[in-house]
């Protein structure tokens, strides 16, 4: 039995797919509200929430593998959860800025929820995927309006990566061999500035995107009346004022382990150009 959390997420809905298309089950999927879940076939919807770790236990009874993408509730809980239902091996979606800015807060409680997995007792396999093509989302309100995209870093690239991917590594970890205590750093095939992603978005509409690159104040501004000052410098290295070799480097892991090339930003675009309409 695998479980899938986080099962309606860009993630783990992908996930599903990737492991029926695999022939691999039986399989779980854990949703807030199984009532509204549209799983694959076969899959069976389970109830559970990460704000209370008691409702996971009964959807990880059984399961001998688990995916969980870190920091979505008491990681600490949820992880002796899963040693003390018996579960086997869990695959962790944590974050490459683990390795690239380990500095900054987020990276930090990353780390520490690796360390806690790796201590556990259980088999691990950890994922360390970059910046997500689906971030692009934040833009899709302002560019549903014809409003003006104001973006800093806007000629900055760093090599995103389709959250399909994420989940065919993860498929692969779960289904195969030699993926045991194995963590993988993980990015798309190229690199891709805001400016061409938003180029992207345009080209899929078939109509002009207005962008105006802003100053980093400009965009702190804008961006600590939601995040908070501190969650919005983290942003704003991450995205270009504090990138390095490290963050943008474009890996060959996804292909090596899938067997397949990785996603382009382009294939995200087009996959989701509705959210922009």
């Amino acid at each position: 039995m695998i479980l899938v959390t986080g099962a309606t997420g860009n993630i783990g809905s992908a996930l599903l797919k990737e492991l029926q298309a695999l022939g691999a089950g039986p399989l779980r999927g854990l949703t807030r509200d199984t009532a509204r879940a549209a799983f694959p076939e076969g899959v069976e919807a389970v109830a559970g929430d990460f704000a209370e770790t008691a409702t996971l236990k009964p959807a990880m009874r059984g399961a001998r593998s688990l995916f969980l993408v870190s920091r979505l509730g008491s990681d600490a809980e949820i992880i002796e959860a899963a040693r003390q239902e018996g579960v086997e091996h869990v695959v962790l979606v944590s974050s490459i800025t683990v390795q690239t800015h380990p500095h900054l807060g987020p990276a930090h409680e990353n780390l520490a929820v690796e360390q806690l997995l790796q201590d556990s007792g259980m088999a691990w396999t950890i994922l360390r995927p970059t910046q997500f093509a689906s971030n692009a989302l934040w833009w899709s309100g302002a560019i549903r309006r014809h409003e003006t995209l104001r973006v800093p870093y806007a000629d900055i690239g760093l090599p995103t990566i389709h959250p399909a991917d994420i989940a065919s590594v993860a498929g692969a970890a779960l289904t195969q061999s030699g993926h045991h205590e194995r963590t993988y750093a993980l990015t798309g095939p190229e690199r891709v500035t805001p400016r061409l992603q938003v180029g992207a978005v345009a080209t899929a509409l078939g109509r002009q995107v207005p962008f105006a690159g802003i100053s980093r104040a400009e965009a702190h501004r804008e961006m600590a009346d939601f995040l908070g000052d501190e969650a919005a410098d983290a942003v704003l290295d991450l995205t270009g004022g504090d990138v390095n070799d490290e963050l943008l480097k474009v890996r060959d892991t996804v292909s090596r382990i899938t067997g397949t090339p990785a996603r382009t930003f382009q294939q995200w675009v087009t996959e989701n150009v509705h959210a922009f309409r």
